[in-house]
Order: C-alpha cells, then sequence, then structure tokens
C-alpha cells in the first residue's frame, strides 16, 4: 500500500477544508442532521483546540475555514466528528456503510487578500448552488455571525475579518457589500484547483515561506506530465 503524502498543516496558518459524502451522496437530509454535525464539529475542534473561522453546510458536502496552533490538530478533530457523525448518521437513517468519499480535503490559505476571499467563497456556495437568492438566506453558514446578525461563541472570528471595521455593525456593512460585489472568475478557478489537489493557496512569498518550513513542494501544478527539457 502506498503510504498517503502527510497534509500540509502549518500551526496558525488557517486550513481550507471540505468533505464531501460517498457518489456524492447526501450527508443532511434536515435540520436535525445538520445540528448534530454542527454540535460535535463543535465539540471535536473544542477538544483540539481548532478556531472555526467560517463555515458552510451544503446538502452533500461542508466547507470550513479552520485554523490551530499545533499540527495535526484539525487532521484530529476532523477525524473525530466525521466517525462520530457518520455512526449517528447510520443509525438515524437505518443505512450501513461509509458516509464519506475518503479523506476530507484541504488547503493552507495564506495572505490577506486569499483569507477573506475564501471566506468569501465558503458563504457563497448556497448562492451559487442557487439554494438561494442570496448569503443571508441561507441558515447554515457563518454569514450570519459576520454581518452582525448574531453572536455564535462556537465561531472565532478571524483578525483580518476583525479589522474591517470598528465593531460588529461597521464590519456586517463592510462583509455585505464584499459579498455582493461577488469573487472574480480567476479567483474562483484559483481556490477550486488549489483545494483540488490540496496545495497552498497565496502569493509567491507565501509559499515559499511554506516550502521551507514543510520541506516539500506546495505550490499548484498544471495536470500532466512535466515538459521534456529541450537542452
Amino acid at each position: 500500500m502506498v503510504p498517503r503524502i502527510p497534509r500540509l498543516e502549518i500551526p496558525g496558518v488557517p486550513l481550507h477544508v471540505t468533505q464531501r459524502g460517498v457518489n456524492r451522496c447526501a450527508i443532511f437530509h434536515d435540520d436535525r442532521d445538520r445540528r448534530c454535525y454542527r454540535k460535535l464539529l463543535w465539540q471535536a475542534c473544542n477538544r483540539y483546540g481548532v478556531a472555526t473561522h467560517a463555515f458552510v453546510l451544503m446538502g452533500n458536502h461542508v466547507h470550513l475555514l479552520l485554523a490551530a496552533p499545533v499540527a495535526g490538530a484539525i487532521s484530529s478533530a476532523m477525524r473525530n466528528v466525521g466517525q462520530s457523525y457518520a455512526q449517528q448518521f447510520n443509525l438515524r437513517h437505518g443505512r450501513t456503510g461509509g458516509l464519506w468519499q475518503g479523506r476530507f480535503k484541504s488547503c493552507l490559505v495564506g495572505d490577506d487578500r486569499y483569507l477573506l476571499t475564501v471566506m468569501r467563497y465558503i458563504e457563497l456556495n448556497p448562492v451559487r448552488a442557487a439554494m438561494v437568492a442570496a448569503p443571508a438566506d441561507y441558515r447554515w453558514s457563518s454569514v450570519h455571525m459576520h454581518l452582525g446578525a448574531c453572536r455564535d461563541p462556537w465561531l472565532v472570528p478571524h483578525p483580518l475579518f476583525l479589522a474591517l471595521g470598528a465593531d460588529a455593525r461597521a464590519r456586517g456593512h463592510v462583509w455585505k457589500q464584499w459579498l455582493r460585489e461577488g469573487i472574480a472568475a480567476d479567483d474562483l478557478a484559483a481556490i477550486r484547483r488549489h483545494l483540488a489537489q490540496e496545495r497552498a493557496l497565496g502569493d509567491e512569498r507565501f509559499q515559499c515561506e511554506a516550502e521551507q518550513r514543510l520541506g516539500r513542494t506546495v505550490a499548484w501544478r498544471r495536470p500532466g506530465r512535466p515538459a521534456l527539457s529541450r537542452n
């Protein structure tokens, strides 16, 4: 068996995490399922010291923005919530077998621009999926906290988000405008391809620093065989 490549994790650097149901099957049938997952996620993150900066619970997958001061903590938390939720989901819905499509995928997110863009990407998911007309119309995401509509003790506002305004009202106004602007096609494609390859999303400086710390390549690579040298 070929050993798995270690996940890219750097203490303090957020990870954009996504996990899908096997064969793209539904992992949430109703709000009771979503409440169960959210509770288990909070418990797992609390146990392993993981901060949740943003989230959205879709029908057959989840998107999370997580950070931890210790490498490996996010993997432990996700493994814990994944196993616990699958057991409870199967028991409630009378099914057997695996629920998840392999292990979760993750992407390191660095520098100011990309981190806020990933947060926006996560909270715009229901709009892109044509489930709602506006992000605030979807109940199961972190958008309500970021818009200042509620306080959620299990969510941890990222420092870059807190820098958007002096108080919750000011930050909510700025964030609402950001959401209205949407995401440029280039940024959307970059987020998706870096997540698919589980690479580090950020500028060249961030990627170089990540490579030095991890001792391995972290940049996205174009699919296919490397071009042959003509020298």
